[in-house]
C-alpha cells in the first residue's frame, strides 16, 4: 500500500477519488439505497483502491441501528446450547451483525437481563433460553423483534423456529418394540420445561401405540450430572426396565456413565438407552446413542433470516417455522446385543 494510504481511508477520501459527494458514498454502502449501477461501480472501484471499509458505528447512527443482536442463553453445561449458539452467531456474522451474549440462570434473572438488552439498544433478540410471555411482550412493546429458538409461546403467537420431534419419537419407540423391549423407563426433564412436557406427551402417545409399558419415570434437569441420580431412582423403583428413554441427550449420557461406572452394568447388554437432540457427543463411539437429531443448522438459518426480515420490516406478523427431527439408530438401544 502506498504511503498516503497507510492511514485508514474515510468516506471523504473515497468521495474525493470517485468525484462524488460523501452522501453518495454512504448510499452506495446501504442495502437497497437508490443509486445507479454506473455510479455504484465508480464508488466501489475507488473504495477498493483505498482499501476502504465502511464505519459500522457511523453507518448505524445514520440508519438508527446498532448492528447488535442480543442472544439469550442458559449458562448450563448442556452441549446443545453451544452447538446452537455457534450456528446462530456464524449466520449473524455473515450479515455483518454482531452478537451480544446474555445469560439467565433462572427465570428470576430475566428482568435484569431485559434491562441490559434495552441499555445496549440491540436491534433484535434470539432467545435460545426460556422466555415468558410477559417478557416477550416487553420486548415487543419496545419495537425489539424477537425470535425464539426451539421453543414457542403457548398462549399467543410468537416468532419461533421449532423442531417437531413427534414423528421421530414414534419411529424411535417402534424401533424399541422391534428390538423386543417391553419394559420402558423414562428419564424426563424439568416439569416446568415446555420442551420436556411436549416430548413426554409424544413419548407416552408412542408407547401406547406400540403396546409398550412405562414401568417408571424420574426427572432430571437436562444436564449430564442429573442423569446418574435419576437412573438410580429408576433402578430402585421396582420392575427393572430394559431401556431408558431420556428426553434429552445430556441426561442419557450421564445415565450411561452411571450405569457403567456406578452400577457396573453393560450398555446395551444389561440396559439400553436413547436420547433426543442429536448433539455431537451422542455420536462418540463410547456412547453411540440412539437419538433424534435436530436440524440445528437449518433452524439457525431460519431464526436469523426471520429476525433480519423483522428488523427491516417491523410490520411483519409473527411466524412459526417448524422442522422435523431425524431418528438416528445407535448401538445404545440394541436389545439383540444381549
Amino acid at each position: 500500500m502506498s504511503e498516503k494510504h497507510k492511514n485508514r481511508a474515510t468516506s471523504y477520501d473515497v468521495a474525493k477519488l470517485a468525484g462524488v459527494s460523501q452522501s453518495t458514498v454512504s448510499r452506495c454502502f446501504q442495502n437497497g439505497a437508490p443509486i445507479s449501477g454506473k455510479l455504484k461501480e465508480k464508488v466501489e472501484t475507488a473504495a477498493r483502491e483505498l482499501n476502504y471499509q465502511p464505519n459500522a458505528i457511523a453507518r448505524g447512527l445514520i440508519m438508527q441501528r446498532t448492528g447488535l443482536i442480543g442472544i439469550m442463553v442458559s449458562p448450563s453445561i448442556n452441549f446443545y446450547y453451544p452447538e446452537a449458539l455457534f450456528e446462530v452467531t456464524e449466520r449473524l456474522s455473515a450479515l455483518n451483525l454482531r452478537s451480544l451474549l446474555f445469560t439467565a440462570r433462572q427465570r428470576e434473572d430475566l428482568p435484569v437481563l431485559l434491562d441490559q438488552l434495552w441499555q445496549y439498544q440491540v436491534d433484535g433478540v434470539i432467545s435460545i433460553s426460556f422466555l415468558e410471555e410477559d417478557q416477550y411482550e416487553w420486548l415487543n412493546d419496545r419495537n425489539i423483534p424477537v425470535v425464539m429458538f426451539n421453543r414457542f409461546l403457548t398462549n399467543r403467537s410468537s416468532n419461533s423456529v421449532w423442531c417437531d420431534t413427534e414423528p421421530a419419537i414414534n419411529e424411535l419407540v417402534a424401533h424399541l418394540a422391534e428390538q423386543g423391549h417391553e419394559h420402558v423407563a423414562v428419564l424426563a426433564g424439568p416439569e416446568t420445561s415446555m420442551v420436556n412436557l411436549i416430548r413426554m406427551a409424544n413419548i407416552e402417545k408412542a408407547l401406547e401405540a406400540h403396546n409398550l409399558t412405562m414401568v417408571s419415570k424420574a426427572n432430571g434437569d437436562f444436564l449430564h450430572a442429573s442423569g446418574g441420580p435419576a437412573l438410580r431412582e429408576i433402578m430402585a423403583s421396582g420392575t427393572k426396565p430394559s431401556v431408558v428413554i431420556s428426553t434429552n441427550d445430556m441426561m442419557a449420557l450421564g445415565a450411561i456413565d452411571e450405569a457403567r461406572y456406578g452400577l457396573n452394568m453393560s450398555v446395551p447388554q444389561d440396559i439400553a438407552f436413547t436420547g433426543i437432540d442429536g448433539i455431537n457427543a451422542a455420536g462418540f463411539s463410547s456412547y453411540d446413542l440412539t437419538t433424534i437429531r435436530q436440524p440445528i443448522d437449518r433452524m439457525a438459518e431460519a431464526a436469523v433470516t426471520m429476525l433480519a426480515e423483522r428488523i427491516e420490516d417491523p410490520s411483519l406478523t409473527d411466524e412459526k417455522r417448524t422442522f422435523s427431527g431425524t431418528f438416528i439408530t445407535g448401538e445404545s438401544s440394541m436389545f439383540s446385543a444381549r
